[in-house]
C-alpha cells in the first residue's frame, strides 16, 4: 500500500517535526509501562498489517482521513476542494519544459505532445463547461477542475478561470507531472503528493535500472498501477460525494484487477493487442523488451481531429473496434409479413478493463444503430438515428444518466448532480442484450436485410453546439462494430389462406 503517514499539506511540516521529537525523546526514555504498552501495540499493529495488506491497495480517503470540519478542511486540503497536495511551496521555476525532456526522450515526447493528456488544458469541450461551473458557483470549483487538467497551474501559478482569459497557454499534464508525483492519498480527486526536487534532480519512474546523465532516477512502484491513474479517473462532486466517474473503481471491481491487467497495460501500449513494444526510452538508454507508450490511447478521436492529429484519431478508432462485439441472437427461421417480429441483439464488452463507456457522464454513450431493409433496400424500420444532434427517443444507449437534488436529469450543468439517476452501461466480460418489435409490412416480399450498428461518441453534437456553437467541432461519430443477417419472409396467414381458396375455386 502506498502509505501517506503525514497531514498532506506542507503548512504543517512543522508540527510533524515537533510530534517526531516528542515521541523520539518517549522513546529514549522508556518506563517499564510503556515497554509493555509497545509490547503489545507491536503485536497488534502486526496483525493489522496483515490486513491492511490484504485490502485494496487505494481507498477513496487514506490519511488524512475525509475531512469533517472547515478547521480541517484548511490543514488538510491545502488546494480545496481539490485533494491535491505539495510538499512544501511550489514555484514554476521548480518544472522543467518538456521540451527539455525532448532533447533525451523524442520518441516518448511526440506521443505525449499528441496525447490528450497534453491537450488536458487547451481541451475546448473542458474549457467550456470550466467557465460554466466556475461561474455558477463562483469560482468555488475552480482548484477542483483544474487539479487534473493542469496541476502545475494550479500548484505553482495560482491558476483560476480567469486564467482562461489571461494566459491560454497553462501546462497540461505534462512530464513534470506524473514524474513528480510521489504519493497518493487517496483514489479521487487528485488526491495526489506533487513533489519536484530540483537540488537533487530526482525524476521518478517504474524501472528500477534507469540512468541519466541529465538528471537522477528512482524507482516508484505507484508509477507501474492502476492507483496512479486513479486520483484524476475517479471523481466525485466536491461537495455532496455524488460519485460522477469512476473508471478505476470499475477496473478495481474487475476480473482484470484480479488478474492483474493494469491500466497502463491497455493504455500505455501502441495499440490494442500489442503486449510488447522493443526499444529505447531515451536515446543512451537500455534496449528493453517493452517502452510504455506515452500516447495514452483512450476513445476520443474527435479530440485528436480537433487538434489535427489523425495518427492519434486512428489510434482511438482501434481501441473502440476492440473493445465490444455486436450479435444478432435467437433469430428466428423466416418472418412472417403482417405480424410483429422480435429480434435479439447482444453488446459484449470484450476490451475494456472498465464499463462500456466510462468517464466523462454528461457525454459519453454508445448506442446500437438497428436498421431492418426490404429486398429493394428501403428502411421498414430503424432505431438509433441521430436526430438534431442527439440520438433519438428510443434509442438502446449505454450510458448514465445523472440528476439533480430534485431528481430532474442533469445533461450539462454537473455541479448541480446529486444523483445517479440510471446506469446501463456494460461491465467488464459483461453484455447486454435489447429487443427491437416491429412490424413486417404485409405487402412484403423477398428477404429482410438486418443491421446493427454499435456507435460511440464521447459527447453529442447537440452538447458540443450548445458549449461551443455550430460549426466549431464536428463530433466524430465511431461505428465500433456491425452486424448483419438476412432473413427470409412468409406471407401472412390470411394471405395464404386467401390464395389457397382462390386456386381451389379456380380447380
Amino acid at each position: 500500500m502506498n502509505r501517506y503517514d503525514t497531514l498532506s499539506s506542507w503548512q504543517t511540516k512543522e508540527l510533524r517535526q515537533s510530534h517526531h521529537f516528542f515521541n523520539l525523546h518517549r522513546a529514549t526514555h522508556p518506563s517499564r509501562f510503556t515497554v509493555t504498552i509497545l509490547i503489545s501495540l507491536a503485536g497488534i499493529l502486526a496483525c493489522q498489517s496483515a490486513i491492511v495488506q490484504a485490502e485494496p491497495t487505494a481507498q477513496k480517503w487514506l490519511k488524512p482521513h475525509k475531512p469533517d470540519s472547515t478547521e480541517a478542511i484548511h490543514q488538510q486540503l491545502p488546494f480545496y476542494p481539490s485533494r491535491a497536495s505539495t510538499d512544501r511551496p511550489l514555484k514554476p521555476e521548480m518544472f522543467e519544459s518538456p521540451e527539455v525532456c525532448k532533447g533525451c526522450h523524442g520518441e516518448i515526447y511526440q506521443q505525449w505532445q499528441r496525447s490528450v493528456m497534453a491537450h488536458s488544458w487547451k481541451d475546448p469541450i473542458y474549457q467550456a463547461l470550466f467557465k460554466r461551473a466556475s461561474q455558477a458557483t463562483d469560482g468555488k470549483v475552480d482548484n477542483f477542475c483544474i487539479a487534473c487538467h493542469s496541476p502545475i497551474g494550479m500548484t505553482s501559478m495560482n491558476a483560476s478561470a480567469a486564467t482562461l482569459d489571461q494566459d491560454d497557454n497553462l501546462p497540461g499534464v505534462n512530464c513534470e507531472v506524473c514524474h513528480n508525483i510521489r504519493e497518493i492519498t487517496g483514489s479521487d480527486n487528485g488526491a495526489y503528493i506533487l513533489a519536484p526536487n530540483r537540488d537533487k534532480h530526482i525524476k521518478l519512474g517504474p524501472r528500477h535500472d534507469a540512468n541519466s546523465p541529465y538528471h537522477q532516477t528512482e524507482y516508484s512502484d505507484l508509477h507501474t498501477k492502476s492507483e496512479f491513474c486513479s486520483v484524476c479517473h475517479n471523481v466525485s462532486h466536491p461537495f455532496n460525494s455524488t460519485p460522477i466517474e469512476r473508471t478505476y473503481d470499475e477496473w478495481q471491481e474487475s476480473a482484470y484487477n484480479e488478474q492483474g491487467v493494469q491500466c497502463q497495460d491497455c493504455h500505455m501500449t501502441p495499440g490494442p493487442g500489442k503486449q510488447t513494444n522493443p526499444g529505447k526510452s531515451a536515446v543512451m538508454g537500455k534496449e528493453r523488451e517493452h517502452i510504455y507508450s506515452h500516447a495514452f490511447s483512450g476513445g476520443n478521436s474527435t479530440l485528436h481531429q480537433y487538434f489535427n492529429d489523425p495518427i492519434g484519431a486512428e489510434l482511438a478508432r482501434e481501441m473502440l473496434h476492440s473493445a465490444a462485439t455486436v450479435e444478432f441472437i435467437a433469430l428466428p427461421e423466416s418472418l412472417v409479413a403482417g405480424e410483429l417480429a422480435t429480434i435479439q441483439v447482444k453488446v459484449s464488452n470484450v476490451g475494456a478493463g472498465h464499463k462500456l463507456p466510462t468517464g466523462f457522464p454528461e457525454g459519453r454513450e454508445i448506442w446500437v444503430d438497428f436498421t431492418v431493409r426490404s429486398s429493394e433496400q428501403a428502411p421498414i424500420y430503424r432505431s438509433g438515428a441521430v436526430v438534431d444532434g442527439q440520438t433519438e427517443p428510443g434509442t438502446k444507449s449505454f450510458k448514465v444518466t445523472l440528476g439533480d437534488k430534485n431528481g430532474d436529469v442533469v445533461d450539462l450543468n454537473v455541479w448541480e448532480v446529486d444523483r445517479i439517476l440510471s446506469d446501463t452501461r456494460i461491465l467488464p466480460h459483461g453484455y447486454t442484450i435489447v429487443e427491437y418489435t416491429f412490424l413486417v409490412p404485409d405487402n412484403i416480399h423477398g428477404k429482410l436485410s438486418l443491421e446493427a450498428k454499435l456507435n460511440y461518441w464521447p459527447f453529442s453534437q447537440h452538447l458540443v453546439d450548445e458549449l461551443l456553437g455550430e460549426g466549431e467541432l464536428t463530433v466524430d461519430i465511431v461505428t465500433m462494430t456491425t452486424a448483419t443477417a438476412q432473413l427470409s419472409t412468409e406471407p401472412s396467414n390470411a394471405l395464404a389462406k386467401h390464395t389457397t381458396d382462390t386456386e381451389s375455386m379456380k380447380d
